[in-house]
């Protein structure tokens, strides 16, 4: 049965499912592999804490992702498509693990962040 997303070791569980399926993925994980060259031990960690912060307001996360989409837009060409397909392997994912009020916050809360992202990044 599942349960709702209850502390760190959910997120932890819930960023490393959604990052074997983003590396694994024909429509965006080269972007990770190919063009980011993602070095995951440094990227699992800042995951966790992005979105335990995002979650639970634990302020253990300093950062600027807009900065690193940027970049990586200029690397290689993102489009909506991208971030849509971003955001639906997210909520897909949750929903596998997870059911409940902060399941379906992260859900919103990353919907919201994936829109904000694809408008910055793709109107510079």
């Amino acid at each position: 049965m599942k349960t709702d997303i209850c502390n760190r070791k959910d997120i932890e569980q819930l960023v490393d499912t959604f990052y074997d399926r983003v590396k694994a993925d024909n429509t965006i994980g080269y972007l990770f592999n190919d063009v980011a060259r993602v070095n995951w031990e440094e990227h699992l960690p800042k995951m966790y804490n992005f979105w335990e912060n995002i979650l639970f307001f634990t302020g253990n996360y300093s950062g600027s992702p807009m900065a690193v989409h940027r970049e990586l837009h200029k690397k290689s060409t993102m489009s909506e498509q991208h971030f849509r397909h971003w955001n639906t392997l997210f909520a897909d994912t949750v929903d596998s693990l997870f059911t409940g009020p902060k399941a379906d916050e992260i859900k919103e809360r990353a919907a919201n962040i994936a829109s904000v992202m694809m408008y910055k990044t793709l109107s510079k």
